[in-house]
């Protein structure tokens, strides 16, 4: 680092009784009090280079021995006063970043300007710092940070403005142009992230050389430096991420255990109002770390994001920065993980993560404005295909390239409705989590986007467990968000002997289940004996298809037999087995869309059966029941 030494003289200050003098054959006649400590001192030297002690001087009375002169708000205090009372004296004072600010103040306090007398300590300063401070960049960076000691004298003589204006010229330079002032070398050490998670933090690439660096200063003086490097436009959006990631994972380390220890019961009054200061602290450096986040998609990454968010809720931050957190979450959830999403809530709440602000995130990912994305291809049943001309095919293929160019985002909801699946079987944990909220989470994504269940059932699965209170109706409720034709075989079978489920659903399953194996030629699965003894009541044999109505046969209005839709085959439609059970008396008629196509979230009951059946299906699942404890 560079430095400027001034004056020639051998250093002849000295202490007597807490006094500060200087060795001299002439009697002292100024005592000047700086903050508690008194100095003897001579009028001719300093008050040929100081104008404001001239005028102090003249305006207060002279006594015999000694004129008294009181500073008690001299800036950088006695260290800065007894520099520039050895520049007077000529006595070798040594300058370097460290202490330029101080003098700089000091000296301009007491007015050791040209006027007075040329080469004074003013201009002396001024030459070194333009000429030396400000070309170096470490120099730059210290002689910053010194500045907030002196925040009003140092904007005032623009020593903040200047540092920070080169400091950001610099920025956008190769390291091998700018004079850096010491040797550079990085240290490689371990830090933590903003959610506690200790990670090894990698070493800047040529580009962003300047990152780690500039994460020394505080907040206010590093976003000032901040918005002068965005400002510049010479530094690319990732770059800027980059930063403000190393800046975070500096200052808000194990954020959640300091929190806690915040919360915990505090010892005196003192403890509490440090507490506090250290999570107002915190707060504000979060907040200033979002206000200079890029607008650029991916300039950070989704889970530094979500890390911010988690630290977010913890500290309170305003509602301002979170929603803009969430609304840039949006822009890349599909690259989010599950353990991510997990953010936690204040010990106050009830539920542990907050769903609210996941809501809001996916909410604002359905919402960005894009074109309807094309539908998964539907497999096709039946043997029976179409025949399709060459040309058809053809303009077909182009349609459905047209359509993807204008729907790149249906990949990312594939892959969002997998981070919903997965964050759905996390908070289904949660004993305290309401059903509405659940629901809310599973319908935000919408049906195209989940190519099986599979996940989804196992989220409801968890969630029933978690809640064994649910009534009737709250269960046929959370089942309706499940589509049991994406259900895989095993899948099938789990639900099909899952004795939390509404049995409505276990016939759906059941049903959907033997059609598949039949309309696909496939073998049928192994059923349970109580299972296949149902069906075989109803003369339906599990190894056969069922039987195809004719389009001509009528049948009576009691005794109809509904059709599902998607499972016709190309020749004849495939009769649904319709049941009606005890509990779905209360199945309201909004089960059905308009057109009369069932809904995959909110499947309509298989209608009529009697008592008698429903009774011996209940005898069935109670006897598997006590099968399976015996075994």
């Amino acid at each position: 680092m560079k430095f400027m030494k001034l004056g020639s003289r051998p250093d002849t200050f000295y202490t007597n009784e807490a006094v500060r003098s200087v060795s001299s054959e002439v009697t002292s006649d100024l005592i000047v009090q700086v903050k508690g400590s008194r100095y003897l001192l001579h009028k001719f030297p300093l008050l040929s280079k100081c104008l404001r002690l001239q005028r102090i001087c003249s305006e207060s009375p002279e006594t015999l021995q000694h004129q008294i002169v009181q500073i008690p708000d001299f800036p950088g205090g006695t260290e800065a006063f007894e520099l520039c009372a050895k520049f007077c004296y000529g006595i070798t004072i040594t300058l370097s970043a460290y202490n330029i600010v101080a003098a700089r103040c000091a000296a301009e306090y007491l007015q050791m300007t040209e006027d007075v007398e040329k080469g004074n300590l003013v201009y002396k300063l001024e030459v070194f710092f333009n000429s030396c401070i400000l070309h170096g960049w470490r120099d730059s960076i210290v002689t910053l940070h010194t500045t907030k000691a002196f925040p009003l004298w140092s904007e005032d003589l623009r020593i903040t403005s200047r540092c920070i204006e080169a400091i950001a010229l610099k920025a956008s330079t190769h390291p091998s142009k700018v004079s850096l002032s010491h040797s550079h070398s990085r240290r490689v050490r371990d830090d933590v992230s903003c959610n506690g998670v200790e990670g090894q933090r990698q070493r800047p690439a040529a580009k962003g050389w300047w990152a780690e660096d500039i994460a020394e200063l505080g907040i206010d003086l590093y976003w000032r430096t901040m918005i002068a490097i965005k400002s510049d436009g010479k530094i690319p959006s990732n770059l800027i991420g980059e930063a403000l990631q190393i800046y975070a994972s500096r200052w808000l380390p194990n954020i959640s255990r300091k929190i806690k220890a915040t919360r915990e019961p505090a010892g005196s009054n003192s403890d509490s109002d440090s507490a506090s200061e250290v999570t107002s602290k915190s707060r504000l450096l979060l907040e200033s770390i979002v206000s200079l986040l890029p607008s650029e998609k991916g300039a950070v990454s989704c889970s530094f994001l979500l890390k911010l968010l988690k630290a977010a809720n913890i500290l309170n931050v305003s509602s301002s920065s979170k929603m803009e957190l969430a609304r840039r979450v949006a822009l890349q959830v599909e690259e989010a993980r599950v353990s991510d999403m997990l953010i936690p809530l204040s010990s106050s709440s009830n539920t542990l993560y907050d769903v609210d602000i996941v809501l809001t995130i996916l909410e604002q990912f359905m919402l960005q404005g894009q074109s309807p994305p094309t539908s998964p291809p539907r497999s096709k049943l039946g043997t029976e295909r179409r025949r399709r001309s060459r040309s058809a095919e053809n303009i077909d293929f182009k349609l459905q390239e047209s359509r993807r160019s204008s729907s790149a985002s249906h990949s990312s909801k594939l892959k969002v409705a997998k981070i919903v699946d997965g964050y759905l079987q996390q908070i289904a944990k949660d004993i305290n989590l309401p059903l509405s909220k659940f629901i809310a989470v599973a319908e935000t994504i919408p049906d195209f986007s989940r190519l099986d269940h599979d996940e989804l059932y196992r989220a409801i699965d968890i969630y029933l467990k978690a809640h064994p209170d649910l009534n009737k109706s709250e269960r046929k409720k959370l089942c309706r968000v499940l589509d049991c034709k994406k259900l895989s075989v095993e899948a099938c079978m789990h639900a099909a002997q899952n004795e939390k489920l509404p049995l409505r659903v276990v016939v759906q399953v059941l049903f959907f289940e033997q059609t598949r194996a039949a309309t696909t030629g496939h073998k049928v699965t192994d059923l349970p004996s109580n299972i296949k003894a149902l069906l075989a009541s109803h003369n339906i044999d599990p190894s056969k298809p069922p039987r195809a109505l004719s389009t001509t046969t009528s049948i009576p209005g009691d005794d109809q037999w509904s059709t599902v839709s998607g499972l016709r085959s190309p020749k004849s439609r495939i009769s649904t087995l319709r049941m009606k059970l005890a509990e779905d008396d209360d199945l309201d008629e909004n089960d059905m869309n308009p057109d009369g196509m069932g809904r995959p979230s909110k499947f309509k009951g298989f209608c009529a059966l009697p008592t008698g059946p429903k009774k011996m299906f209940s005898r069935l699942l109670s006897t598997n029941r006590n099968a399976t404890e015996k075994s």
